[in-house]
């Protein structure tokens, strides 16, 4: 039987994650956050310090990056280490969007990616799913908000950690990794022409999870 695919868009800091985690908890689907694959893949950039294009390609053959499904919950092996905890900081952050960029490392993840798509009933979200990694997705969102007012959800997340930056130094790495996603030459950051546009910057967490979950339920009844 056909599984069912959604692909959630759009920059860092919209909430695609968290939106996507609990609706896949909802409908019993599996959720693949793609971004934490290349934040791995980023985190093993800086502690190996190869965040030139040349030098990550020439590591890949020996990173190694899956998922493990732990009732229904995302985390993020690398090299068979559990860096779930570790890949959320603006640093990984910024290592991950340079990583993405490298076309060996899109392709280093692209057929994971596909196959987990294939074998589940998946929430799959990123910056190119409904682009390039599923362009036959059943259902496709772009989810967006302001840069302001992602920054302050970003902040909100990291204020009780330890080292944490600033609002305006969050903002600015939001706006950065903006650029960075939608002029990369491979796989840029865009709506899908199919995609269902959602802005959520006024729009409360749960409000945004009730209208994605009903599109994908009206989906599903379709199917």
């Amino acid at each position: 039987m056909k599984k069912m695919n959604v692909a959630i868009d759009g920059p860092g800091g919209a909430g695609k994650s968290s939106i996507s985690r609990v609706i896949a908890e909802e409908l019993n689907f599996i959720h693949v956050d793609t971004g934490a694959m290349y934040r791995a893949i980023g985190l093993y950039a800086i502690r190996n310090q190869c965040l030139d294009a040349d030098q990550i390609t020439e590591k890949l053959p020996e990173i190694s990056v899956t998922l493990k499904f732990i009732g229904g919950v995302q985390r993020v092996m690398l090299c068979d280490e559990d860096v779930t905890d570790y890949i959320r900081s603006p640093e990984v952050s910024m290592a991950a969007s340079k990583v993405s960029a490298v076309p060996a490392v899109r392709a280093h993840l692209l057929d994971l990616q596909k196959k987990i798509a294939t074998e589940n009933d998946i929430i799959m979200d990123g910056r190119d799913i409904g682009s390039v990694v599923l362009p036959d997705a059943d259902l496709k969102i772009f989810l967006t908000a302001s840069a302001e007012e992602r920054a302050s959800r970003r902040y909100l997340e990291l204020k009780e950690k330890p080292d944490c930056p600033s609002y305006e130094e969050v903002l600015a790495d939001i706006r950065q990794r903006d650029e960075n996603d939608m002029n990369r030459a491979i796989a840029p950051l865009c709506q899908a022409e199919d995609a269902i546009f959602v802005d959520s910057s006024e729009m409360g967490f749960h409000e945004v999870v009730a209208y994605i979950e009903s599109l994908i339920r009206e989906k599903l009844n379709e199917l």
